[in-house]
């Protein structure tokens, strides 16, 4: 592994634990260049996975980006760090079981979208919006009335007049 602060080759483990999901080892390590430490993580990979763009190019799946696009949604709502982890692992354990070697990234929005309308209805509306390049206010409305419970009302509960 090369240091991420000289860019030298050889770095020696110090330390391996588990994470908490199990899915992954975290590795320190110190580098004999410069002896900074820095932490690693190493997850298990089935498989290769190729995302074919809405344009028709293949690209490398990538993790990260699919871990910041959820971040994202998420942002600043009650959602602990250890359950977006768990629901990322569970979306990169589905599509690598999917057996299939190349992936739609509209089949990966999809999959992102329904695991976010299950943990929380704000970032699977910020999810969506991006994901589905929302451009008229009508389209957010669609989503909304979509997500209601049967049996409840559209109408907002009524409010004390600000100016009262």
């Amino acid at each position: 592994m090369r240091c991420p602060f000289c860019g030298h080759e050889d770095t020696q483990v110090k330390d391996s634990r588990p994470n908490d999901d199990g899915a992954s080892i975290r590795r320190r390590r110190v580098c004999a260049g410069c002896a900074q430490r820095f932490t690693t993580i190493e997850r298990v990979q089935l498989r290769e996975l190729v995302v074919i763009k809405a344009d028709g190019r293949r690209v490398p799946f990538d993790r990260d980006k699919l871990m910041r696009s959820i971040r994202i949604a998420l942002r600043k709502r009650p959602v602990q760090e250890e359950r977006i982890e768990r629901v990322v692992n569970g979306l990169v354990r589905q599509l690598e079981a999917s057996g299939e070697p190349e992936i739609a990234s509209k089949r990966i929005g999809e999959l992102a979208m329904d695991a976010l309308h299950d943990i929380d209805g704000v970032a699977y509306v910020r999810f969506a919006s991006v994901y589905r390049d929302f451009h008229e206010i009508g389209e957010f409305s669609d989503i909304l009335t979509d997500m209601q419970p049967e049996g409840v009302s559209e109408r907002l509960p009524d409010r004390a007049d600000p100016l009262d």
